[in-house]
């Protein structure tokens, strides 16, 4: 079986980079030592992300204890983002978030510790929309993506949805979406996705296998699989996964990705994925 040797990222270094936005303005780290964790779900359920800074200034260190606080007198929503890759490629996002709690760790080595969630900002905001008689799916989900800030990227069989209406928190409205147009209806990073159910994204397929930075065996789980694989840029929350196995056949085939973990670390081991995928047709 191929190996990935320490050489490769030494060939090819990683880059990881967070960028905070504050009252509009986006300020980015990097060249520092950072980790995280996170889960991204194809469903209503928000991502969510753990991520660990070390080495900033103790300016910036007071700055973003003191904004992110839950005291801080200025309620606008501060916005953490991730990003990740290696030099050969660039950098790709790998989540976005609204920043939920920030804490130091015990000195000497102090590390700021930030919990992120997506649209947890929207959470508190209450709406009220309704649509004439019948509208098309797609207005509605475009509103839906103007309410909470996000791109939107339909891929579902357009229909006629009658007498619209939803009242309740504005991050709500995407299981309502989901509910009245039979569609799976989610959230990846800062865009709105409606596509069929159990129909993955087009032109994001990735192929996995021993020699495409597969690591260990692939795991069938009672909804498809469980694959664990090198970061790359090319993976998507919905898209394609092809898998291919020599030491576990019975988990080759076409999945879609419904879950989707990452562990990112610039001087640490971890730096890659773990995809949980369905089924979706035979080998």
């Amino acid at each position: 079986m191929p190996s990935w040797k320490p050489a490769v990222n030494e060939l090819d270094p990683r880059i990881v980079r967070i960028g905070i936005e504050i009252n509009g303005k986006l300020k980015t780290y990097d060249n520092l030592t950072i980790s995280a964790s996170g889960t991204k779900f194809a469903n209503t359920l928000q991502n969510e992300a753990d991520i660990r800074v070390a080495n900033l200034s103790k300016p910036d260190r007071e700055y973003l204890l003191t904004e992110t606080s839950p005291f801080n007198q200025n309620r606008t929503p501060k916005r953490i983002m991730l990003y990740a890759g290696r030099r050969s490629t660039g950098l790709s996002l790998v989540f976005v978030g609204d920043i939920s709690s920030c804490l130091p760790s015990q000195p000497p080595d102090i590390t700021l510790i930030f919990k992120a969630s997506t649209g947890q900002f929207q959470k508190g905001n209450i709406i009220a929309r309704s649509q004439a008689e019948k509208v098309p799916l797609l207005t509605i989900a475009q509103q839906i993506a103007d309410d909470l800030g996000l791109a939107l990227r339909f891929e579902a069989i357009d229909k006629h949805i009658a007498n619209y209406a939803f009242t309740g928190s504005a991050l709500k409205q995407i299981e309502r979406l989901g509910e009245v147009g039979g569609v799976n209806a989610f959230v990846d990073d800062q865009t709105l996705v409606v596509k069929n159910s159990h129909t993955p994204l087009r032109s994001e397929a990735r192929l996995i296998s021993e020699s495409t930075g597969m690591i260990g065996i692939p795991e069938l789980t009672e909804y498809g699989v469980k694959v664990k694989y090198l970061l790359d840029k090319t993976t998507r929350l919905g898209g394609a996964l092809t898998v291919d196995s020599t030491l576990n056949p019975a988990a080759l085939g076409h999945y879609v990705i419904f879950k989707l973990h990452f562990e990112i670390a610039n001087r640490d081991t971890p730096f890659y994925w773990i995809a949980e995928a369905k089924r979706i047709g035979p080998n």
